[in-house]
């Protein structure tokens, strides 16, 4: 379990446009990770990847992806 102290942010709409349509990321794959996200304070992509719902590259995609929009 990855646990946090600090409060993670509810997941930005452009995120979840990336990993649903970029990564073909199921909706129920998708509420999994953001509850557990809620439930670890623990950032999405990573919770995503520890369940096995992307895999390492996918990981590396979506990091990249937040580095170059933010």
């Amino acid at each position: 379990m990855v646990i946090c102290t600090t409060p993670q942010p509810v997941p930005s709409g452009a995120l979840l446009r990336f990993l649903r349509h970029r990564l073909a990321l199921p909706e129920s794959a998708l509420a999994l990770g953001i509850r557990q996200s809620q439930l670890e304070q623990a950032p999405l992509p990573v919770v995503l990847w520890r369940y096995g719902l992307i895999s390492l590259e996918q990981l590396d995609a979506v990091l990249a992806w937040q580095d170059s929009d933010g």
